[in-house]
Order: structure tokens, then C-alpha cells, then sequence
């Protein structure tokens, strides 16, 4: 399955990189007599073309991003889907071992990608005329939407393994609600989550506000890092065998996690990394209605 995961997105990163060139090109050629690395970047992926794209030429390109888009499709389910399917085929965790888990990956892409675009697109898209507006009160819906989806396979998750009270699975589960980090799951994932992104949104629809909607989608993104801790330390910390931790002693056999200074450093920056890639891309290339970055600025 990890096998299969590397050539997922490995597929999926070249196909982005497909689109990424033919949504992008027909802007190219006006920075072609321009310095600096946007001019050498639109130079090197034109082939030194400086004239304008001709009609045909943009409705051919938009052909092909149809063509692109469609089979991206099937390859992010696949993928995504993939990522639970490498939990689910474990089958020495029983908390893991659900064909639930690769439909509760695909659904948390799809929440906490969505939310995220919603909440830059609601704070930073530069023109706030009334498209934008209507396009955020729809990304709003589509979260509510998917909240309320993932809310509902969490539930089934959680009320199956625990409804008799025995069991690996409900141990696992009862550890998360109500053991040493009960909070994780209580006020980051259903608080901040779910309710006050679900008020917010609600509030927004109401009112025809977009600040709401925003807000709640960067709270969804947020926070759902707690979705994928409850999602994985549960059913490592418990053991697998009764007695076990008072059987055998070893300062590396522990049954507690807590995340050390080092593994938030390495989160903090594949973050940060995440975002100066997207911003210097931003910077150099038109991805704004054919502009750059220090234009729209």
C-alpha cells in the first residue's frame, strides 16, 4: 500500500504541475522582455515566445485543462483515499483495521483543503467585487456541507466499537474522549472545530457576510490537526496486550505520548515551507488574473 501510495502522488504532483502550465501560459509571453527570474521563468516555458496567445490557442488550452481536470479527479480520490487504506490494512491495530477509514480521509481532505481555500480566498483574494462574494457564501455552504458529513462518519466510527463497552477498539476510543488529553478531541476538534466554525458560517449565510465564513474555514484548517491526532495515537498507546506495561519494563516500552520539542519544530516547518513555497511561486508567476504578485500589490 505505501507503494502504491508513492506512485499516487507522484501521478497527482505531475498532473498539477500540468495544469499549473497550460492555466498559466497564455499569460507568459507579456513578461518574456522583463528581468529578473519571472522574465527567465516566462522565457524558459514559452520557448522565447513574446507574442500573444491567439483565441484558438486559449479554448485548445482550456480543452486540455478540462481533459487534466477530469482525470485528476479519480486520481485524488484515489490518493487520498489510498492514505486511509495504509492505516486500514494494518491489521494488528483493530482501531485501524475499518473499511471506514479510507472514506474518512477522502472526507477530511476534502473539509480541511476546502476550508483552507475558503478562508484565503474570503481574507486575500485582491478584488472584492460581487462574484467574489457569491463565490464565498457558496465555498461556505460546501464546508458546512462537508462538516456535517464528517461529523456523521465520525460518529459511526466512534458509537459502533463502543456500543457494548469491550473491546481494544473501545478502550482506544474511551482513551481519546475522556483520557489524559480529552481536550485534543473536546475543545480543538468539536469546539473550535465544528461548532464555531458551524455558527460562524451560519451566522455568514445569514447575514451575507463573508468575515464569518472566512474565519470558520481557517478555524477548520487549523484545528485539524487534531481530527489526525485522535486519529493515530489512540491505538498506539494502548496496549495490545493486558498487563503488558506491568509485565516488562524498558524506558522505551511507554504507552503515553506527548508530542516532543523536536516533532513540533519539524511541523512548524514543513508549515512555514509550505506557505514561502506557495508565496515565492506566487511572487513569479500570473496566477492572479494573468498578474503577478507585485502587480496586484
Amino acid at each position: 500500500m505505501m507503494a502504491w501510495m508513492v506512485w499516487l502522488y507522484t501521478a497527482y504532483g505531475l498532473l498539477l504541475l500540468l495544469e499549473l502550465y497550460f492555466a498559466l501560459r497564455r499569460h507568459l509571453p507579456k513578461y518574456a522582455n522583463t528581468g529578473g527570474f519571472t522574465g527567465l521563468l516566462a522565457r524558459l516555458l514559452t520557448g522565447g515566445r513574446k507574442t500573444p496567445f491567439s483565441p484558438e490557442e486559449v479554448a485548445r488550452d482550456e480543452r486540455i485543462l478540462q481533459v487534466l481536470g477530469s482525470l485528476g479527479v479519480p486520481l485524488a480520490i484515489a490518493f487520498h483515499g489510498g492514505v486511509g487504506a495504509l492505516f486500514a490494512t494494518v491489521l494488528a491495530q483493530e482501531l485501524w483495521h475499518s473499511p471506514i477509514y479510507p472514506i474518512l480521509f477522502l472526507t477530511g481532505a476534502l473539509l480541511s483543503g476546502g476550508a483552507l481555500m475558503t478562508g484565503i480566498y474570503a481574507y486575500f483574494w485582491p478584488h472584492k467585487d460581487g462574484a467574489w462574494k457569491d463565490l464565498s457564501l457558496f465555498l461556505g455552504r460546501v464546508v458546512l456541507g462537508l462538516i456535517l458529513f464528517d461529523l456523521l462518519l465520525e460518529w459511526a466510527e466512534y458509537s459502533i466499537p463502543m456500543w457494548y463497552g469491550v473491546g481494544p477498539e473501545f478502550e482506544a476510543l474511551w482513551h481519546t474522549l475522556f483520557g489524559p488529553f480529552w481536550y485534543v478531541y473536546w475543545v480543538f476538534h468539536i469546539l473550535l472545530g465544528v461548532a464555531v466554525p458551524v455558527g460562524l458560517i451560519l451566522y455568514g449565510l445569514r447575514s451575507q457576510r463573508v468575515a464569518p465564513i472566512g474565519l470558520a474555514g481557517l478555524l477548520v484548517a487549523v484545528t485539524f490537526l487534531a481530527i489526525r491526532l485522535n486519529l493515530v495515537i489512540p491505538s498506539l498507546v494502548h496496549p495490545k496486550l493486558e498487563g503488558l506495561v506491568h509485565a516488562y519494563h524498558d524506558h522505551r516500552l511507554l504507552f503515553t505520548y506527548l508530542p516532543t520539542w523536536f516533532e513540533w519544530s519539524v511541523v512548524v516547518f514543513s508549515v512555514v515551507l509550505g506557505f514561502t513555497v506557495v508565496y515565492l511561486l506566487v511572487r513569479i508567476l500570473p496566477v492572479v488574473e494573468g498578474k503577478t504578485l507585485k502587480e496586484v500589490g
